[in-house]
C-alpha cells in the first residue's frame, strides 16, 4: 500500500469517529488531553446531538423546524399584514416609580386663592345688585368682603410667587394667550376699583365740613362707579383661574377645560350668595337667594360633567380626597340653598344657610385642586387616555384608507 492511500485511509477512519463520538472525545477544542486547561468548546460543523448534550450545548435544530423564537405576524385589517409582536405590550409604568408628568408645585395658598378670587368676584357682583335695587345693606357687604377677599388674593398670589416684585413684572408685557398673563392685569384693574367702592362706604363717618365734608361728598358717587367697574370684571375674575388650570398639562384639569370656567363661575356666584345671606337682613337677601340658585345650579351641573364625562381622568375627582371635598360641596351646595329659599323670613337659618354656601366654595376650589394634583402624580392618567387617542387616529386613519376611500368615493 503506497503511504498516500494509507494517510487516506487513516484521515477516513479519524473523521468518521469525529462524527460520531465528537471532538472533546478525541482530545480537540474542549478535551482535557493532559496537556493543558480546557478550551472553550466551539460549534463546529461535526458537532452532534449526543456530543452536545455531553459538552453542556444545545443541540441543533432540525432544518425543517421554524426556530421558536421567531416572531409571529398578527394579521392586519382587510387583510394586509400586520406588525411584527416582538415584545409584549408596555404597561403604564415610569422609570423607578418615578411620575411621567411632574406634579404642580402650588401648594395649599394656590388652592386658598383660588377660593378667594371667586369670592371677591361674587361679592363684588352681589354689592353692584344691592347697589342697583336700592338695597344698602346688601350693597355695604358685598364692598368690604369684595376688598378683603381680593387683598386675601393679592396675598396668597404673591406668597406663591415668593417676591412681590415678581407680580409687577409680569405687569410689563399683555399677553392674550397666556391666562396668566390676563388674570394679572384682571386682578390689577379689579383691586382699585373695589378698594374705592369698599372706601367710599365710609363716608357717613367723615365730618360734614372742611377737607373731609368733601370727600364725604364725593367718595358715594365714586364709590358707585368704582362699584360698577369691579362688577364688570368680576366675570372674567371669576373664571380665569378655571382657565389657568386647564391651560396646564395635568391631565384632569386639561380634559376638563370647557367645565372648569363654568363650576368656578357657579361657586363664585354661591360665595357671594352666603355673604349676602350671612351680613345682610332677610329683607334685603332677595338678590342673594336669587345668586344661590344661580351659582348652585351651574356649580352642581359642572361637577356633575367633570365626574362622568371625562372616562377614565372623571376617576380623579371621584376618589380620595378630592372626591370626599367635591361630594361635601355638593351636600353644603344643596342644603344652603333649600335654607335661603325655606329661610326667606328668618335670619338664623339665612345666616345658616350663607355659611353652608362659602363652606361649598371652599370644598369644592380644594377638591378641583386635588384632583388635578392626584392626576399628575399617577402614571396612568397621562398613559392610558394618549393610548386611546392613539389607537383612535389608528381607526380613522384605517378608515379613510381602506376600500371605497379613494378620491371618487370608488
Amino acid at each position: 500500500m503506497s503511504p498516500d492511500r494509507q494517510v487516506g485511509d487513516l484521515f477516513r477512519r479519524f473523521r468518521d469517529r469525529l462524527a460520531v463520538e465528537g471532538p472533546h472525545r478525541l482530545g480537540g477544542p474542549g478535551g482535557d488531553n493532559g496537556h493543558g486547561a480546557k478550551a472553550t468548546p466551539t460549534p463546529g460543523p461535526f458537532r452532534t446531538d449526543g456530543g452536545a448534550r455531553e459538552a453542556g450545548l444545545a443541540p441543533y435544530p432540525p432544518r425543517d423546524v421554524e426556530p421558536a423564537g421567531r416572531p409571529r405576524r398578527r394579521g392586519g385589517r382587510g387583510g394586509r399584514g400586520g406588525e411584527e409582536l416582538t415584545v409584549p405590550p408596555a404597561t403604564f409604568t415610569s422609570y423607578y416609580g418615578r411620575p411621567i408628568l411632574k406634579a404642580p408645585v402650588w401648594k395649599w395658598d394656590i388652592a386658598a386663592y383660588l377660593f378667594t378670587g371667586g369670592l371677591a368676584a361674587g361679592s363684588s357682583l352681589l354689592a353692584a345688585g344691592g347697589q342697583l335695587t336700592d338695597r344698602p345693606a346688601l350693597r355695604r357687604a358685598g364692598r368690604v368682603t369684595a376688598l378683603a377677599a381680593v387683598s386675601a388674593s393679592a396675598y396668597f398670589l404673591v406668597n406663591d410667587l415668593g417676591k412681590p416684585s415678581r407680580f409687577h413684572h409680569m405687569l410689563r408685557v399683555a399677553k392674550l394667550t397666556s391666562p396668566m398673563s390676563m388674570g394679572t392685569w384682571i386682578l390689577t384693574a379689579f383691586g382699585p376699583a373695589a378698594g374705592v367702592a369698599a372706601v367710599a362706604e365710609a363716608a357717613p363717618w367723615l365730618p360734614e365740613r372742611g377737607l373731609l365734608g368733601l370727600g364725604r361728598r364725593l367718595l358715594p358717587p365714586a364709590g358707585n362707579a368704582a362699584g360698577l367697574v369691579a362688577a364688570v370684571t368680576a366675570p372674567a375674575l371669576a373664571t380665569y383661574t378655571g382657565v389657568l388650570l386647564a391651560d396646564t398639562a395635568v391631565p384632569a384639569w386639561h380634559e376638563a377645560y370647557p367645565e372648569l370656567p363654568t363650576i368656578f363661575a357657579g361657586s363664585a356666584l354661591a360665595s357671594g350668595a352666603g355673604v349676602g345671606l350671612l351680613a345682610a337682613p332677610p329683607a334685603q337677601a332677595g338678590p342673594a337667594r336669587r345668586f344661590a340658585v344661580a351659582g348652585a345650579a351651574l356649580e352642581l351641573w359642572g361637577s356633575h360633567r367633570v365626574e362622568n364625562r371625562l372616562g377614565l381622568l372623571s376617576e380623579p375627582y371621584a376618589t380620595g380626597t378630592a372626591g370626599r371635598l367635591l361630594r361635601a360641596g355638593r351636600a353644603l351646595t344643596a342644603a344652603g340653598v333649600a335654607g335661603a329659599l325655606v329661610g326667606r323670613r328668618s335670619r338664623v337659618l339665612s345666616a345658616l344657610s350663607g355659611g353652608a354656601l362659602l363652606a361649598a366654595s371652599v370644598c369644592t376650589r380644594f377638591g378641583i385642586f386635588r384632583g388635578g394634583v392626584a392626576s399628575a402624580e399617577d402614571p396612568k392618567y397621562t398613559v392610558v387616555p394618549q393610548r386611546e387617542r392613539a389607537q383612535r387616529r389608528a381607526d380613522q386613519h384605517t378608515d379613510d384608507s381602506g376600500p371605497g376611500a379613494g378620491p371618487n368615493g370608488g
